[in-house]
């Protein structure tokens, strides 16, 4: 996990009050990109080359970046999709 999204997670966890194992959750929910790495749809626009996951819950996006050269994937951002500056597919 980038240091960025690193902070957002730490932001979203003051902000929104999310459980202590919200940092569980969340490796949970990232634990199948291990497998498929390009398992989330893909972005377009300024994110052109990100794809993102949701969970775990609905509203949180979590935005990484696949390099297979190097069988790595990067989460970059942990977004709150209800947000108005959220990551968008269009």
């Amino acid at each position: 996990m980038a240091r960025a999204a690193a902070e957002d997670l730490r932001r979203l966890l003051l902000t929104h009050s999310l459980p202590t194992d919200t940092p569980a959750r969340v490796r949970t929910s990232l634990a199948p990109l291990r497998t498929f790495p390009l398992l989330g749809p893909a972005l377009h626009g300024r994110w052109e080359g990100f794809r993102f996951v949701v969970g775990p819950w609905r509203w949180l996006i979590l935005v990484y970046r696949h390099f297979p050269a190097e069988n790595r994937v990067v989460v970059v951002t942990i977004q709150d999709a209800r947000s108005s500056s959220a990551v968008t597919s269009q």
